[in-house]
């Protein structure tokens, strides 16, 4: 598909010559009339670059900057400043901010383009080397070992196998890696006074886990145990810190999952408050659906009351509901999911 480009411009002309500049060399243009508007469209849309003006009224190009760089949604797309403006001042305040790059007007039709495909192929490098796999992690240890700063990573990373309830850590133990899950699904939880297990979340291949208490320099505040056998990648404390602290794009990616796990986990405190038994229980046959990427798993029914936060009896009556609602199949220690829409529109 063809790289999506915002173009945030007030003066009119301008802003369709790029627009039919860009849409004659095969991008998809979208346009913006002032910075309040491009803001906006920006975080509706997210586009693969944006080319933003700076004297603009309602919101200038660095008030745009600012809000974009301040959202993990959109804080890591190329952003380029297209303006008249050649005070050295505003240049350093620009790429203070975060910018990708600085244009002057009038621009070269053939530097513009240029420069728009030199950041697009940065960009989908980087994307490219996030990808939710062991080889894409190795593609971005290799990248950033190719860098001069990065020439200290570890040569090897150990890999390890995981059986099915194998406990990964538990809470009060010091952290040594990082964890990336290569194949299979594990979760992390937390035991109350009274012995009760509370599932806090659940992982699949492509995600990290155990970098909350590496940043925090602290104990293990939670367990992790396996689900289903699974394959991790260990990347030791120095090789995370390194990338952390010397790479804008890996501390970018770092910061996305922080903000999400962070809004999962109030999503969940408001589902314990105020959702009902059956909604908590069909909530935690989709996550664990989706950690599967199946419609069909095998999984035990305290995992389900876990995640849920119910009582293990009323989990099991729960889902006999659901298989004479015709919602699920159950077979043995198999639950297959039948109608996916009306367990996730489960009235509240």
């Amino acid at each position: 598909m063809n790289s999506k480009i915002l173009i945030i411009e007030d003066n009119k002309d301008v802003r369709e010559n790029l627009e039919e500049l860009l849409a004659l060399s095969g991008y998809q243009v979208q346009t913006a009339e002032n910075g309040k508007a491009g803001a906006a469209k920006a975080m509706e849309t997210v586009p693969d670059l944006i080319l933003c003006d700076i004297m603009m009224p309602e919101l200038d190009g660095f008030g745009v900057l600012r809000i974009l760089s301040n959202n993990p949604v959109t804080m890591d797309i190329p952003f380029i400043f297209l303006t008249a403006k050649t005070e050295k001042e505003d240049f350093r305040k620009g790429m203070g901010l975060g910018a990708d790059d600085y244009i002057t007007k009038p621009y070269d039709d053939v530097q513009l383009l240029d420069t728009i495909e030199v950041r697009l192929k940065k960009s989908a490098r980087i994307k490219n080397s996030f990808e939710r796999s062991g080889q894409g992690l190795q593609r971005f240890i290799d990248e950033a070992k190719a860098q001069k700063e990065f020439d200290k990573l570890s040569e090897n990373r150990e890999t390890r196998k995981y059986r099915k309830k194998d406990m990964v850590y538990e809470a009060g133990q010091y952290p040594k890696w990082l964890y990336f899950v290569v194949s299979g699904s594990l979760k992390s939880y937390q035991i109350n006074d009274f012995g009760k297990e509370f599932t806090t979340n659940i992982y699949s291949k492509g995600d990290f886990f155990g970098y909350l208490t590496l940043l925090k320099g602290d104990k293990y505040y939670d367990n992790v145990s396996v689900i289903d056998d699974c394959e991790l990648s260990l990347i030791p404390i120095e090789d995370f810190s390194l990338l952390l602290f010397n790479n804008r794009e890996f501390a970018a990616k770092f910061i996305k999952m922080l903000a999400n796990q962070s809004e999962e986990m109030e999503h969940l405190l408001i589902e314990m408050a105020y959702s009902s038994v059956r909604k908590r229980v069909a909530n935690a046959l989709l996550k664990f659906s989706e950690s599967k990427n199946s419609t069909t798993m095998a999984i035990l029914r305290d995992d389900i009351a876990s995640l849920a936060g119910t009582a293990k009896e009323t989990t099991i009556r729960t889902l006999s509901d659901f298989k004479s609602e015709g919602l699920i199949s159950i077979d043995e220690n198999k639950i297959e999911l039948l109608r996916i829409e009306k367990l996730r529109n489960m009235p509240q």
